[in-house]
C-alpha cells in the first residue's frame, strides 16, 4: 500500500520506545458513500514489530481503530544502531513492511 509508515524509536536505559503513524482507510464496513451505498470492510488485522528476528510486539486490529493508525509501545532491550521492523496484513490481504533504526 502507498506511503511508509513513519517510524521513530529510541533506547534509552535498556527500554526501546518505538512509535508508529501507519497510513490505512480502516474503513468499518458501516459508513455509506455518497451514492448510500455501503463501503466495503478494509482495515488492518495483525501488525508485527521484530527487533533482531523477535517479535516483541504482536496485536490484531479491528474494526473500531481509526484511520492512519498511531501506534506506541516500549520492549526491554535494543540499542542504538540497532534495527526494528514493523509490519502489518490487512482485510484484502495487502501487506506493508518498514524499518527504522533504533536513535
Amino acid at each position: 500500500m502507498g506511503y511508509p509508515m513513519r517510524i521513530r524509536a529510541s533506547a534509552r536505559d535498556g527500554v526501546t520506545e518505538v512509535k508508529v503513524l501507519m497510513q490505512h482507510p480502516m474503513e468499518t464496513g458501516l459508513r455509506k458513500d455518497d451514492s448510500g451505498a455501503l463501503v466495503p470492510a478494509w482495515f488492518i488485522t495483525e501488525v508485527i514489530a521484530t527487533h533482531q528476528e523477535r517479535v516483541v510486539l504482536r496485536a490484531q486490529f479491528g474494526t473500531s481503530i481509526s484511520a492512519n493508525p498511531y501506534l506506541a509501545f516500549r520492549f526491554r532491550g535494543g540499542k542504538p544502531g540497532d534495527r526494528i521492523a514493523i509490519s502489518w496484513v490487512d482485510t484484502k490481504g495487502d501487506r506493508r513492511s518498514d524499518e527504522a533504526t533504533i536513535g
